[in-house]
């Protein structure tokens, strides 16, 4: 789909009955609104407008300037793989009506605004990025949280705490749950149809497979592509998987650390930059990169802790990123070593698959606002040749070492004030905006760090009650 004559004659030929548009808030979450196909029309979705209540919507308006409205992106148009009626889906951007101009916190404008940048200073024309969305699938999920009661309780097939009853007996014990055949691996099914539900949706997969945590933990992993429409794939492929496991009876997480003492789930993100058709990261330097890469990669690691704020944005990140569970915390990068926040995968020598990958981040991030910071954090890095430093090529947690590395922040709050601090490189070429950084630090202070510092956790009773 390229026009939005293409859109109306798609509607036409799968016979279409509702249409979907889609936008996504500050903090990455998906949300929509449908219309009969009958109420559908290619100049209001793509030329006037569709109307929205901005102050309903986390991060975006105030009262008194709530009116919005969307335009849809013909390229993003497809027959929604999940719904039960025919349904067309829209991704679209958000407009101020009055101006007519782009909306500032809009994430998917960032993402535009960053590839343009890209290309306005020369360096390269085109970023790639290919995230590995890690997520658990459960049987079953109950959490409650009130001002006198907290608790949760997680169920799964798979998880070593059902041995102890009647049942399935192929159970996975902590953290060894990496590639397990079936019965072992009872998702196998299910992630094929995840797959195949995925590639009809237009999105290619390389391969699916079972990960290193117990109860259901997967990982499956899209082609990279261009920085906005990878991040248009996220948000499709969290939305696809969500819906095939619930199909199933089955719930999905992409919570980082939903399971105590086991490996998080984590969005390691591929990323290469190229010019006319050419890779840029390849060279003669460490591990085959080019001095360019180098210099990426020290734009990352220089503002690392600033970036966790947007690419591991959530107080649960932070119990994923703690040494001990392949956790990327250590501010180093180095080919094959795990525990190094870059790391330069070796797999292959081809020129055009020399990349680095950024092990930081997780899927509760905004893939607009991630993908658009850590392009930020690299060009600057290239722009101003940071030097990454020497690469680390021990077991960086080994006793002798871990006293002479440098480690993340530790803390959601510590990371907002690291963005704090550390912010006029997303603000470079207007990409960011201040008042986007705004209302997301004073939302994630007020609204996720402030609540959960503020509570009793149920271990304190067990530590504290009797005291």
């Amino acid at each position: 789909m390229t026009t939005p004559k293409d859109v109306m004659k798609l509607i036409k030929e799968h016979d279409l009955k509702i249409v979907d548009v889609k936008f996504t808030d500050l903090f990455g979450q998906w949300q929509h609104f449908s219309m009969p196909v009958e109420a559908f029309s290619a100049e209001g979705a793509f030329e006037e407008g569709m109307g929205f209540d901005g102050s309903s919507i986390r991060g975006f308006q105030s009262i008194e300037n709530s009116d919005m409205i969307l335009l849809a992106d013909p390229e993003t148009a497809i027959v929604d793989p999940v719904a039960e009626m025919p349904t067309l889906s829209l991704t679209c951007n958000v407009y101020d009506p009055i101006t007519r101009e782009p909306f500032s916190r809009d994430p998917r404008y960032v993402a535009h605004k960053a590839a343009a940048y890209l290309r306005e200073t020369g360096i390269a024309d085109t970023a790639y990025f290919g995230p590995e969305a890690e997520f658990f699938i459960f049987d079953q999920i109950m959490y409650s949280a009130g001002e006198y009661s907290s608790a949760y309780q997680i169920d799964s097939v798979e998880g070593p705490w059902n041995n102890g009853i009647f049942g399935f007996g192929h159970s996975i014990p902590h953290k060894r749950g990496y590639f397990p055949v079936p019965p072992v691996d009872t998702l196998q099914g299910l992630r094929s149809e995840m797959v195949r539900t995925l590639l009809d949706a237009g999105i290619e997969v390389e391969v699916h497979h079972h990960e290193v945590g117990t109860a259901g933990q997967c990982e499956i992993d899209m082609k990279y592509g261009p920085l906005v429409r990878m991040a248009d794939h996220v948000q499709l492929y969290k939305y696809v998987v969500k819906n095939v496991a619930r199909k199933a009876g089955k719930t999905v997480t992409f919570m980082p650390k939903p399971i105590y003492a086991d490996n998080g789930s984590g969005m390691h993100t591929h990323q290469s930059l190229w010019k006319d058709g050419k890779p840029l990261f390849a060279g003669d330097g460490y591990a085959g990169l080019s001095q360019m890469a180098l210099w990426y990669i020290g734009g990352i690691l220089k503002h690392i802790n600033a970036l966790l704020a947007i690419v591991a944005p959530t107080t649960n990140s932070y119990r994923r990123l703690v040494p001990g569970y392949e956790a990327p915390v250590v501010i180093a990068y180095s080919a094959r070593n795990r525990s190094a926040a870059c790391r330069i995968p070796m797999y292959s020598q081809s020129p055009k698959a020399k990349r680095i990958e950024f092990r930081s981040p997780d899927p509760t991030a905004n893939p607009y606002l991630a993908f658009a910071a850590m392009l930020m954090a690299g060009l600057d890095g290239i722009k101003n040749q940071i030097d990454p430093g020497a690469p680390a090529e021990t077991d960086l947690f080994e006793e002798e070492n871990i006293n002479k590395v440098q480690l993340t922040v530790g803390k959601l709050n510590e990371a907002l004030d690291a963005l704090e601090a550390d912010k006029d490189f997303l603000l470079e070429g207007g990409v960011f905006t201040q008042d986007l950084l705004d209302a997301y630090i004073e939302y994630k202070m007020e609204e996720e760090v402030g609540p959960v510092s503020l509570r009793p956790h149920p271990y304190e009773f067990l530590l504290y009650y009797n005291a």
